[in-house]
C-alpha cells in the first residue's frame, strides 16, 4: 500500500497546485446552483417520490458497481474502498474514502474521471434512451457528482440546474451514509 499512497499524494499535490483556481471557483459555482434550486422548489417537491427512488438507485449502483468493478479486475480492498464513493463530488468523495479506509487521493482521481465521463456521455446516453425531461438530465448529472455535467445542464435553464444541485447535495449525503454500510457487509 505504501507506494500507492506516495503516488496518490504526489498526484493530488500536483493536481491541486494546478487546479487552485478551479477549486476557488467551486464554492461560488455551488452557491450559484443553489439559486435555481430555491426558485424551483415547487417542482422539486412535486417530483419527490421519483427523485427519491432515482437517488437511492443511483447511489447504490455507483457504490456497489465501483466496488464490483475493482473486485472483478483483481484490485485490492483498499482500491475498492477508494472507488466506492467516486460518484459524488470530489471533496465529499475524499472525506468518505478516508472514513472507510480508502486512499483519498486515489478517490479524487476516480471522482474526477467519473465526472468527466458523466459530462461527456451522460446527456447523450439519456437522449439515446429517449429520456428528454430536462429535470431528469439535471438530476442525473448531479447524482453522477459531476460539477462539469451540472454546469452543462445548467445551460439548459433554471429547472435542470435546480435538479443538478439537488442531485449533487442529496447523493453526497446518501453516499456518506451508505458507503460505510455497504463496506461493513463486504468481507
Amino acid at each position: 500500500m505504501g507506494p500507492w499512497v506516495l503516488i496518490g499524494e504526489s498526484w493530488y499535490q500536483t493536481y491541486f497546485a494546478g487546479a487552485q483556481f478551479i477549486n476557488f471557483l467551486l464554492g461560488p459555482a455551488t452557491v450559484a446552483l443553489a439559486a435555481p434550486l430555491a426558485r424551483n422548489i415547487r417542482h422539486v417537491r412535486a417530483t419527490l417520490p421519483g427523485v427519491s427512488l432515482a437517488l437511492i438507485a443511483g447511489s447504490i449502483a455507483s457504490i456497489v458497481g465501483g466496488v464490483a468493478l475493482v473486485w472483478l479486475l483483481g484490485g485490492t480492498r483498499t482500491v475498492a474502498l477508494s472507488m466506492a464513493p467516486k460518484g459524488v463530488t470530489t471533496p465529499i468523495a475524499m472525506a468518505v474514502s478516508g472514513q472507510i479506509g480508502g486512499i483519498p487521493a486515489l478517490t479524487a482521481a476516480f471522482a474526477i474521471i467519473g465526472g468527466i465521463v458523466a459530462a461527456i456521455i451522460g446527456r447523450r446516453l439519456l437522449m439515446h434512451l429517449r429520456i428528454n425531461d430536462d429535470r431528469a438530465h439535471g438530476f442525473a448529472a448531479g447524482v453522477a457528482g459531476s460539477g462539469v455535467a451540472a454546469a452543462q445542464v445548467a445551460s439548459l435553464g433554471s429547472l435542470p440546474a435546480a435538479f443538478a444541485a439537488l442531485g449533487i447535495a442529496l447523493n453526497g449525503v446518501l453516499t456518506a451514509l451508505l458507503a460505510p454500510l455497504v463496506i461493513h457487509f463486504w468481507h
